[in-house]
């Protein structure tokens, strides 16, 4: 039985996620800076599936500690899934620097820190699959997502380049990339319905283009054609616009 490992596993979405892959059979290992709040999520997916399941401490910003923590992991994921991330006002982080550095810090140079250790280990055991959480955001750099939607950009790149490097080495590196996802930071919003998902949803379109092995996935399908034509505005009409 394989081993599932989700980075950010408190989340909405890291929830939704690890329940998907325990109702197909998969061990779960959870992970996120405060795993003592993972104990209730660990006993249920237990309980309810029938799988092994475990709480594991991990945060992204301590790059230092990513070796060891993947290091210790046992047995080791045949899966990583990244789904960490910071979200902060643009406007705040535009005007603060040590804002914008945790957002850029965490949505990017974490993401790679991991990964890099993680996608070593699968090359050297020549399998294994890399799940990137990433963002529509990062398809087109737009003022309203200026910091957010760059450190996802750069997501994005490292996500395909990882692909590329690690194809000949039967790696597999699948970039998933929601658009606006109902979930506790986003109750606040008045969300369109029609262009938003929920987080079983979201577990639902990964798992199946997980097992489809495709490479670049946008949870609601339209994403891609809505941000095709954002990508095809003239950067001379672009600039003018608000978004």
């Amino acid at each position: 039985m394989e081993t599932i490992l989700i980075l950010g596993a408190t989340s909405d979405i890291g929830i939704a996620v690890a329940n998907k892959f325990a109702a197909q059979h998969y061990n779960i290992q959870l992970a996120a800076r405060k795993s003592a709040q993972l104990c209730a999520l660990v006993a249920d997916i237990q309980t309810r599936y029938q799988v092994n399941c475990t709480a594991h401490t991990f945060d992204a910003l301590k790059y230092y500690s990513h070796g060891a923590f993947f290091e210790k992991l046992n047995p080791k994921p045949g899966v990583t899934i990244t789904i960490f991330g910071v979200m902060d006002e643009e406007d705040v982080a535009f005007g603060d620097w040590e804002i914008a550095q945790r957002m850029i810090s965490t949505n990017y140079t974490g993401t790679v820190s991991i990964l890099n250790i993680a996608a070593r280990h699968y090359i050297r055991q020549k399998k294994g699959t890399i799940i990137g959480i990433s963002s529509v955001t990062g398809d087109r750099g737009r003022a309203s997502k200026l910091i957010y939607g760059s450190s996802k950009a750069a997501l994005n790149a490292y996500l395909s380049g990882l692909r590329n490097k690690c194809f000949k080495d039967n790696v597999h590196v699948m970039t998933v990339k929601p658009g606006l996802v109902y979930t506790r930071r986003t109750a606040h919003l008045p969300l369109p319905r029609l262009l938003t998902s929920t987080p079983t949803e979201f577990a639902e379109m990964l798992y199946c283009s997980f097992k489809k092995k495709k490479n670049v996935v946008y949870v609601k399908w339209f994403w891609r054609y809505i941000m095709l034509v954002i990508k095809s505005i003239p950067e001379s009409q672009f600039k003018k616009m608000k978004f």
